[in-house]
């Protein structure tokens, strides 16, 4: 077995990033939805001026500038190449800590929190930081056969991990990361010291028929994105082939799917331009583009659809969550106990939204600290 690591850039080619000016300036657009909202999608003015900036003013180069800044490298594990950034601390006795990023997003989320958690004000909180892009994500490989799911991505970070000579580490993650964090603790008990997550999907136990007012208003904030907002969720896991030829071949396409995303989930009064900033927004989305991953990232939905025991594993090791308001999933603790079974930091917080370390950086680096302090 190959279990050489070795070092990675990114390097978008010029005629790729002129293919995707052509592209957008070629765009055949809709007529204009018949509300003034975005209850029937992302609404055709908004989408084209964010379309015509990626297309005039838009710099990926920048991005990609500040990306390669940050170590990076590939090693391929069971047959499939892995992307990953790593990070490691200056400070002796760091804490490895492997952050794992969801759908629609990218390793691209948390270089906010790469400086903060590796050099710390205090040395005692150090981290050494490996992200690594999920199966089908970014500059990981695509699958060329169904078995990808959270548990086996789990399985393929423990050995990234073992090849960095890390034995013990800590876990994080949100969306498809909160999946494949837990059963990184539910898998490799004897190696994740705790895990963290920022979303968590459950709900009340089987016969509950009463409800107090916090878990009257999770219900009532699930049923509302089942009724309105999950029907991108039910396209990926079951045809995500046919999805992906309209987003591989339209970035205005593209852009729609992920950008309603961001408006819908982050803390951002309906605007996640003035939120997160335009650039931002599309570094993400350029990422899809430039990879050609909008298939590949939404079949792991259609992997989990098949593996449902994936999705809520009983995790033994010590763990900790962090709750946003605007997350789309709002579960109790209690609610949280049952398959998080030694959960010992719980912290609700009163602004944020599904893209955590976007959003809300140093929150979300004060609760990993303040989680893992007693457990390195």
């Amino acid at each position: 077995m190959d279990d050489a690591v070795r070092p990675f850039t990114v390097d978008v080619p010029q005629d790729a990033i002129a293919d995707l000016r052509r592209r957008l300036r070629a765009t055949r657009w809709p007529e204009a939805a018949t509300v003034d909202d975005w209850s029937q999608g992302v609404p055709v003015d908004w989408l084209r001026e964010v379309c015509r900036y990626w297309a005039e003013e838009y710099d990926w180069t920048a991005v990609q500038s500040r990306l390669d800044a940050v170590p990076q490298a590939t090693t391929v594990v069971d047959g499939l190449p892995v992307h990953f950034l790593h990070v490691r601390s200056p400070h002796e006795g760091a804490l490895p800590l492997v952050l794992t990023h969801g759908w629609p997003g990218s390793v691209l989320e948390f270089l906010d929190v790469l400086g903060p958690l590796t050099e710390p004000e205090d040395p005692a909180d150090a981290f050494s930081v490996v992200v690594p892009s999920l199966p089908g994500y970014g500059w990981s490989g695509k699958p060329t056969a169904p078995g990808w799911g959270p548990g086996r991505t789990a399985d393929a970070w423990a050995e990234v991990l073992r090849r960095l000579g890390y034995d013990r580490f800590g876990a994080q993650g949100g969306d498809i990361g909160s999946f494949v964090s837990a059963n990184l603790g539910a898998r490799h008990p004897d190696r994740v010291v705790g895990v963290h997550l920022n979303m968590v999907v459950t709900g009340p136990p089987a016969g509950q028929t009463e409800f107090d007012a916090r878990e009257q208003a999770a219900l009532d904030r699930l049923r509302a994105f089942r009724t309105e907002g999950s029907s991108y969720s039910q396209q990926h896991r079951t045809r995500p082939q046919t999805l992906g030829y309209g987003l591989t071949d339209s970035p205005a396409g593209q852009a729609a799917w992920i950008l309603e995303k961001f408006a819908a989930w982050s803390d951002c009064d309906g605007d996640p331009v003035a939120a997160l900033g335009i650039d931002r927004l599309l570094d993400d989305v350029s990422v899809y583009w430039f990879t050609g991953t909008a298939t590949s990232s939404a079949r792991m939905y259609w992997e989990m659809a098949r593996a449902p025991q994936e999705r809520e594993p009983q995790v033994a090791v010590p763990t900790g969550v962090s709750v946003f308001p605007h997350e789309i999933f709002q579960p109790t603790r209690a609610w949280v106990e049952r398959q998080l079974t030694d959960l010992r930091f719980w912290r609700e917080h009163d602004s944020g939204g599904h893209f955590a370390a976007m959003e809300r950086p140093a929150e979300l680096v004060a609760d990993v600290r303040e989680f893992f302090r007693p457990l390195r």
